[in-house]
């Protein structure tokens, strides 16, 4: 299908807003925030404003009565504080993961991570038939590259020092949080589960998906797209009922399980393990208490997936 929309300057931009019943009380600063920001990026602010034709649940192009361009600003502004909240709890977490996985693999051996027989038989044996590898070669070869791109001093130092391969205890420290994440994911379920019980998990398998949603959250994050009710197609699994007092509320909830606040909490969760005096919970219903009051668009954080009650949780 030919694109067929035309460019259009800012000014027109605004005017086709105001044309669709979106209200503009201040037409100069709303002007600013298109130039700052871009149309497209606000746009997934003010996609919640539009009218839904109830019988066949398509979007119009009008807007909803009372919905206003500052509405999908403070919108964006809430959305952009959340994600520099949660980038700031996913680098902790990042970081002790890292020392977790160097940690337990390392006692084994040096260099575990690049040796089969200290991981599970289906990272190093199951090959991809689209790549033709298995997930331990892929990962190896992503590993790689991280090494051989890092301008690291401590990498320089112990490469021409003592050469490649180098033990993971120092090469964690140039991983990010996919290739931690992967390389959990291919440990065995013993040394899973181990690392799982210290964040009051019994199974490994909940924690690696765990942090497969994370990986997935901080790409969001990182790449500064919309995240207060983006749609999570990689749902983390969930503890049995009453291992964790707090996942209770979610179980078999479908519009919960796909919505970022469960990812929030899993966040708040593991922080409280790796720095019990951590601040990160409270600023983030401090956060949270600030959303918009856009009751009128029928809009709040049951958007966002928040479970009945989360604000009388200790944070």
């Amino acid at each position: 299908m030919a694109y067929d929309k035309p460019w259009r300057s800012y000014q027109d931009q605004l005017v086709q807003l105001t044309q669709r019943g979106l209200i503009v009380t201040e037409p100069e600063k709303a002007l600013n925030y298109l130039e700052r920001i871009g149309y497209y990026r606000l746009s997934g602010y003010w996609y919640p404003f539009r009218v839904l034709r109830d019988t066949d649940q398509l979007i119009l192009e009008d807007f909803k009565s009372g919905g206003s361009f500052q509405n999908a600003v403070n919108l964006y502004v809430f959305d952009k504080k959340l994600r520099l909240l949660v980038l700031d709890a996913l680098e902790r977490i990042e970081i002790a993961l890292r020392v977790d996985i160097s940690h337990t693999l390392g006692e084994k051996d040096p260099f575990a991570h690049i040796k089969p027989e200290f991981l599970s038989n289906n990272f190093t044996t199951k090959v991809n038939k689209k790549t033709g590898l298995t997930e331990h070669a892929q990962w190896l070869k992503n590993h790689d590259g991280l090494i051989k791109r890092s301008k690291e001093k401590f990498i320089e130092h112990n490469k021409d020092k003592y050469g490649l391969p180098l033990p993971i205890w120092i090469a964690c420290e140039i991983w990010d949080f996919g290739t931690l994440s992967k390389l959990f994911s291919g440990m065995k379920p013993d040394d899973k589960n181990a690392i799982a019980s210290k964040y009051g998990i019994s199974e490994g398998r909940v924690l690696e998906s765990w942090l497969r949603s994370l990986n997935y959250l901080r790409n969001v994050c990182a790449h500064h797209s919309r995240l207060w009710n983006r749609n999570i197609i990689d749902q983390p699994k969930l503890p049995k009922v009453g291992e964790v007092s707090w996942v209770d509320p979610f179980q078999g909830e479908a519009h919960l399980l796909a919505r970022p606040f469960l990812l929030l909490c899993i966040a708040k969760h593991l922080l409280n393990i790796i720095n019990p005096s951590s601040t990160w919970g409270q600023r983030l219903k401090d956060l949270l208490a600030e959303f918009p009051d856009l009751q009128h668009l029928g809009l709040n954080l049951a958007g966002m997936g928040a479970a009945e009650g989360w604000e009388q949780w200790e944070w």
